[in-house]
């Protein structure tokens, strides 16, 4: 039996808050191990017996977030060499609202309504930011803080890999 979105983002919402450090799971044949790497939870799914774990993106399952981090950031520091060096240490004062998923990214509940939050927007740990679709469900993401959007970091429609930050947001 599958393990269902709801409870992967439950497990994983749960190891992250957690000292665990190595979480694995064996459910009548689905197979889920979870690990933290950097202070954040990642999910991993082994490949087939012959082939060492993968992530649920392609990169290797050695650096299974590492490589989506670095490289939105390195085309603007060639770009521009003071401005972010002054966003990079904006960025760590501030709090990452990150996709729990691979998926689609939408900013408003249907293409004609208006969007969940803006930049400016006060929200609290319950205030739904967005949708992320993945295998034709739409997830709700919650702020899962208290404090106000300064930053929407992806386009309405986009694809999103686990663990890339959505939105920044001045906490409370």
């Amino acid at each position: 039996m599958a393990f269902k979105m709801h409870e992967i983002r439950e497990l994983i919402r749960l190891i992250d808050e957690s000292q665990i450090e190595e979480f694995k799971i064996d459910n009548e044949g689905a197979k889920l191990v979870i690990k933290k790497a950097t202070g954040r939870a990642t999910l991993v799914t082994p490949a087939p017996e012959t082939a060492p774990a993968a992530a649920l993106t392609p990169a290797p399952a050695a650096e299974p977030v590492k490589p989506a981090a670095p490289a939105p950031q390195a085309a603007p520091q060639e770009a521009k060499a003071e401005a972010p060096a002054q966003d990079a240490a904006l960025d760590e004062t501030l709090h990452k609202i990150v996709s729990p998923m691979v998926g689609t990214f939408y900013r408003a509940p249907a293409p004609d309504a208006d969007p969940y939050v803006k930049e400016g927007d006060r929200v609290d740990e319950k205030t739904v930011v967005c949708i992320v679709e993945a295998m034709k469900l739409m997830n709700e993401i919650e702020a899962e803080v208290r404090g106000t959007i300064v930053k929407v970091l992806v386009e309405n429609g986009q694809l999103v890999e686990y663990g890339q930050p959505l939105f920044l947001v001045k906490t409370d």
